[in-house]
């Protein structure tokens, strides 16, 4: 019984934790708050975590799990899947963690916060969970472009970021997005609608970049008008 009791406060924290943090960012949030939203002890934060900082990181550590287990970034697909359906399921995945609702609603939320006021907790998130999956994407999308593309190159790079900014933006401005398109939903059916329009988007450019390639090539090396005249 008392192992259960441990657990359930422990589940009580990280919930409580969960919202505090992600509404206030983690300077300005307490443990004193956290602990009477949880109705906790104060002593049970430094019981189970340590301290403030190891009950934030603890937090990240499960805002990233739980988002992996519940929208993996390959979403089910199977080893035979195309590097587009590789990449559709990825975007899919990373606007599901992002814009999700429900119990957990606020992972989502705490990982932008911490990508965009990091704090010291963020080498550990970099190292065990973005790393990971920016490999992965830079992956499909060597694979997406083609022409002997690597995963490390300079544009598989660039071409990565701007994925992942589409999807970075959606969750960031959604606000103005809702007074700019009022129709815009960010339901079940709302998010299958970016993916595709994202994914659809994305696609698009990546085939065309050798074309790209090619015609800042010739324009460059053209002479102006003038010069060919003479």
């Amino acid at each position: 019984m008392q192992q259960v009791e441990i657990a359930d406060t422990k589940r009580r924290l990280l919930d409580a934790a969960g919202e505090i943090f992600t509404e206030k960012g983690f300077k300005a949030a307490t443990v004193r708050e956290i602990c009477r939203v949880a109705k906790a002890n104060v002593a049970a934060v430094h019981y189970h975590f340590g301290d403030k900082e190891g009950l934030y990181k603890a937090l990240l550590v499960e805002a990233f799990e739980s988002g992996l287990r519940r929208y993996p970034p390959h979403m089910g697909l199977g080893p035979e899947a195309t590097s587009q359906e590789r990449l559709y399921a990825f975007i899919q995945s990373f606007l599901l963690r992002m814009l999700g609702s429900g119990r957990f609603a606020w992972c989502g939320k705490l990982m932008a916060r911490e990508l965009h006021e990091p704090t010291e907790a963020m080498d550990h998130v970099v190292q065990h969970y973005i790393l990971p999956l920016a490999a992965q994407l830079r992956s499909i999308v060597a694979e997406v472009l083609g022409d002997g593309a690597q995963p490390n190159d300079t544009r598989t790079l660039f071409c990565a970021m701007s994925v992942v900014g589409q999807c970075q933006y959606i969750f960031r401005s959604r606000s103005v997005i809702g007074k700019l398109i009022p129709s815009m939903r960010f339901d079940d059916a709302g998010i299958e609608a970016l993916t595709e329009h994202i994914a659809n988007f994305s696609l698009s450019a990546l085939k065309n970049m050798s074309k790209l390639d090619e015609m800042q090539t010739t324009t460059t090396a053209a002479p102006p008008a003038k010069d060919r005249e003479r």
